[in-house]
């Protein structure tokens, strides 16, 4: 393809290409998707029910999560200090805001906890009762006694941080040989905590998309291995929708309405799509058009905008726009996107936002400083949201009729990871030079 032809054909490519923040707004948000989608309704219900059956063994294995019933969910909470600071600095728009705190969420950390742990769930099952371990009916708890039975098998995955801890941590913990094969992003104190947790840490000089080929590669060759895709998963995707119906529960719990006169903002970082992907899909069900959900990405690793954005999805590149892919938020150095959730995504996601790397240090440093709450810097791409409508989104509100009802509306920031951090490399982003708002 001429990539030059086509970014000068179009222009939010061309801003791309330069390294500018952009804030697209899907013009095909909202219409009827496509017929033949290879995702479901029934599909969520029945991921739902699975972390249910599972919930007794997640219990037991993550003693954390006993008191809430191995039901692994962060909380949402109002961050009223930080929301007066971002409106004092003209980056947040009427309305009230909410973190949503993956980075809180038991076995792995963040937001990865919820897909990466379903799809392991998921294969273990399978194996278990096509053996015989399980029959239907049983208190998985049975399951932490089948480390045996699971060693004779591996699973494998290829990372540039969180999907590898979830992956990891999971099938190190039901007894499976893990192997996590993991890009040049990747913080040392991930791959650190991996082997910590008995996983086997293949490292890469090369980016995400080399590790995953790696990690493709590898499990190919090994007929007792299972490899979890994170570009095509539709297991991985629907552990991330499940998140929707206990987020309507927890709304409800804060009286924060949702309807045509409480409209919601949802802005979540995005890597190579599967979580805000997931996330996104079931918001859209749980609370049709009066969601409005926002991807969030490094102005140098916007794979989903640009696959959005030219309507090629996985058929693009950051690199073929000239850009290096490279991050400081290490979640997100993705070069291309997944070409599962693009399709899935043209008519759901509203808007796709972009920031340069110090933005999320400052984010990340003025949450530390005004809620005492600490998150990763991939996770405080999720202030991009908020900020870009009350900079930027003045016309299509008014032009939406959603002007009106902001006064009345809920902004929720998907902090996705930053429990596991380090006290050490805490510091460090806390006293990284990102300057003021």
């Amino acid at each position: 393809m001429d990539w030059k032809k086509e970014i000068e054909q179009n222009p939010v490519l061309r801003q791309i290409s330069r390294g500018e923040e952009v804030f697209w707004l899907n013009p095909h948000c909202g219409e009827d998707p496509p017929a033949g989608e290879n995702v479901s309704p029934a599909d969520v219900d029945e991921a739902a029910a699975r972390l249910d059956r599972f919930a007794p063994y997640l219990a037991t294995a993550f003693p954390e999560t006993a008191t809430c019933g191995g039901i692994i969910e962060s909380p949402l909470r109002a961050i009223p200090t930080m929301e007066a600071l971002l409106r004092q600095a003209g980056r947040m728009p009427a309305g009230r805001l909410l973190l949503k705190m993956d980075g809180d969420l038991a076995a792995a950390g963040s937001v990865k906890a919820r897909g990466g742990i379903y799809e392991v769930l998921c294969h273990a099952e399978e194996l278990a009762l096509r053996h015989g371990v399980l029959r239907p009916g049983d208190n998985y708890q049975k399951l932490s006694g089948a480390r045996d039975f699971f060693s004779r098998y591996s699973v494998q995955v290829g990372s540039t941080g969180n999907l590898g801890l979830s992956i990891g941590i999971m099938s190190a913990k039901l007894g499976f040989r893990t192997v996590v094969h993991m890009s040049s992003d990747a913080r040392q104190w991930k791959k650190d905590l991996l082997r910590q947790n008995g996983v086997f840490v293949v490292e890469y000089s090369g980016d995400y998309g080399a590790a995953v080929a790696a990690g493709r590669l590898a499990s190919r060759q090994d007929s007792a291995s299972y490899f979890v895709d994170d570009e095509h998963s539709l297991n991985l995707f629907l552990g991330y929708a499940v998140a929707a119906r206990r987020l309507r529960r927890q709304l409800e719990e804060l009286n924060v309405p949702v309807d045509a006169r409480h409209p919601l903002f949802v802005t979540i970082p995005c890597g190579v799509g599967g979580a805000p992907g997931g996330i996104t899909y079931g918001l859209r069900q749980a609370f049709g058009p009066f969601v409005h959900c926002f991807f969030a990405e490094p102005v140098q690793a916007p794979c989903v905008t640009a696959g959005l954005v030219s309507g090629l999805g996985e058929g693009i590149s950051v690199q073929d726009l000239g850009l290096s892919g490279k991050t400081l938020a290490d979640g997100l150095a993705v070069g291309r996107p997944s070409g599962l959730v693009c399709p899935l995504m043209e008519t759901r996601v509203r808007s796709c936002v972009t920031l340069r790397d110090e933005w999320l240090y400052r984010y990340l440093q003025a949450l530390y400083r005004t809620e005492g709450v600490f998150i990763e810097p991939s996770a405080a791409a999720a202030f991009a949201g908020p900020a870009a409508l009350a900079q930027k989104g003045g016309d299509w509100l008014a032009q939406s009729g959603l002007s009106g009802f902001l006064e009345g509306c809920a902004h929720i920031v998907w902090a996705t990871g930053g429990s596991l951090v380090p006290s050490d490399i805490r510091a460090e982003y806390l006293s990284f030079p990102a300057g003021d708002f």
